[in-house]
């Protein structure tokens, strides 16, 4: 019994200590993205995408994001822990091969998770819980995980439960979560630096334009990695593809020197 007990202790301190592990290395990430991407923004003021400022609500969001970062880790490190104690399927060995496959694989799937979660959380029924993330109709670097608890696990539930059904090794479950991670809060910096014929049609590539319309008129644009769904199902906005190319012209505007002509047409206001 005493050695039931001390099993059960340690497998609570080895869960906690990864947990914690995760948690930190998140904050390192959210803060060294963050001012990264605003240092980037301050040096290109064309490329905002809204003339209005959600600076004011920033530190609400960070506080926000602290908390809420903390769910995320508790969901990978429920998946991480499974994994090692042999709960979940076994995973692939790692190989120049396994690793580029089992990443795309976890986008796509994880996509298809976040589109149709994020469908449900506008309905009636749930949008109570999006709804403190949709304060912000213009959204900023520090905006991605500020929200709900329910809001980010209907997100971030995928990492607990994916390395049950999917074989894919811890280190490519890992880099795929901090692929997450950058890309979301690119997603959210207000400011385009992506745009390329690679963002729009035919191509399923997104760049910041797509989640910023998302939050400017709620029901169009809903995935995260890629527009398939959202092309598919027609919730993709009717002036994304157009809009991008606006952007890329303020790209090449900018390096001729003629800049305000281009912002004008790529201005998101509808």
């Amino acid at each position: 019994m005493q050695l039931f007990q001390n099993s059960i202790a340690n497998g609570i301190l080895e869960f906690a200590a990864l947990a914690g592990g995760i948690y930190l290395a998140s904050l390192a990430f959210l803060f060294s993205v963050g001012f990264f991407m605003m240092w980037l923004n301050s040096r290109h003021p064309e490329r905002r995408i809204q003339s209005r400022s959600a600076d004011h609500r920033m530190v609400d969001d960070v506080k926000s994001s602290l908390g809420q970062l903390a769910v995320t880790s508790l969901c990978l490190a429920v998946g991480l822990y499974a994994q090692y104690r042999g709960w979940t399927v076994t995973p692939f060995e790692l190989s120049w091969w396994s690793a580029p496959v089992f990443f795309v694989v976890s986008l796509i799937l994880h996509d298809t998770w976040f589109y149709w979660g994020h469908r449900i959380l506008h309905t009636k029924p749930f949008y109570r819980f999006h709804k403190p993330h949709h304060m912000n109709i213009t959204p900023t670097v520090w905006s991605n995980d500020a929200g709900s608890t329910v809001d980010t696990l209907f997100a971030h539930s995928y990492y607990a439960l994916v390395l049950f059904v999917v074989p894919m090794p811890a280190v490519v479950f890992l880099a795929h979560r901090i692929f997450d991670q950058v890309s979301a809060m690119v997603g959210h910096a207000g400011f385009e630096h992506f745009a390329a014929p690679s963002a729009r049609n035919p191509w399923p590539l997104l760049c910041t334009l797509y989640h910023d319309q998302h939050h400017q008129h709620f029901v169009y644009n809903y995935a995260n990695y890629f527009s398939f769904w959202d092309r598919l199902c027609g919730t993709i906005h009717p002036t994304y593809d157009d809009k991008v190319k606006g952007f890329e012209q303020v790209y090449a505007a900018h390096k001729a020197g003629g800049v305000g002509e281009a912002v004008a047409g790529a201005s998101t206001k509808d």
